[in-house]
């Protein structure tokens, strides 16, 4: 499917973690990336049993749709030393690695520092921070030019009953400060941003949102977003036009919704 959207998407990896004396060990999940010059999208798949799995199983039992949310840092263990003076009880640290193919042929080890918190600190999915210790494994060119236009995760949407509250609660986990902005609550980061809004708010916008605590969907930053509507139109994929976006509905295998707009527009949005 991503394919057919015009999506140059990275091989199935499986993910491999290092236990505390060095040993490798499966992480218990796949994934697939569409790489992209700003952010990048994760599609995950439990594999074997682990806690990592179990998780993820138990979080897609909630609903179809968005789960994921992986803050990028430079200084990962610096990020877990803070999340832990902050209260959110950081899990312990993981070092993820998995064998990417590169241009030119060849195998290399594409590595990661993750930091995670109990579900119950950060209920709406699996909110994380990631550090990319070899980015040049993943951002490759033949990964990153998309024949459909998408550039840029601009923005994650976060359904939340008391969007206040929670708005608060990722500006102390990010370091980042959130703004009102009409029905929502805007908090930019270096790149993208996130809006935190009420279920019914969200609904009024995508036409559909899960019930709180969740992720509703990504808002893709796009060169030409009329023309990579028409593509997911001319795949079956429902698209509806509101304040200015194409938005789309994405097949259950997906599930969540993309808001499509020009980079530059996305930044003005919403106010």
């Amino acid at each position: 499917m991503l394919e057919r959207l015009g999506f140059a998407v990275t091989p199935l990896s499986s993910q491999i973690n290092r236990d505390t004396e060095g040993r490798a060990v499966p992480a218990g999940a796949e994934n697939r990336n569409v790489m992209l010059e700003q952010g990048y999208l994760e599609f995950l798949n439990p594999t074997v049993d682990t806690e990592v799995s179990r998780r993820m199983r138990e979080q897609m039992a909630r609903y179809r749709g968005a789960h994921l949310l992986a803050f990028g840092s430079p200084a990962a263990q610096e990020e877990h030393a803070r999340l832990a003076r902050h209260g959110f009880e950081p899990l312990p640290f993981v070092r993820l690695e998995r064998e990417v193919e590169v241009e030119g042929g060849g195998m290399q080890l594409a590595r990661f520092g993750v930091v995670r918190v109990p579900p119950e600190k950060m209920p709406e999915g699996r909110v994380q921070f990631v550090e990319h210790l070899t980015p040049e494994c993943l951002w490759q060119p033949r990964y990153v030019a998309h024949p459909n236009g998408v550039m840029a995760l601009a923005a994650a949407f976060i359904v939340a009953e008391e969007p206040m509250e929670v708005a608060a609660r990722y500006a102390r986990f990010a370091g980042i400060l959130p703004a009102p902005a009409g029905n929502f609550v805007r908090l930019n980061m270096a790149r993208g941003a996130l809006l935190v809004a009420r279920r019914e708010d969200w609904k009024v916008l995508l036409g559909e949102a899960p019930q709180a605590p969740s992720l509703a969907g990504y808002a893709l930053g796009c060169r030409d977003p009329i023309g990579f509507a028409a593509i997911c139109a001319g795949e079956s994929l429902e698209v509806r036009r509101n304040a200015g976006f194409a938005i789309v509905r994405l097949p259950k295998v997906l599930g969540g919704m993309w808001l499509l707009g020009t980079e530059a527009d996305l930044a003005r949005w919403p106010r």
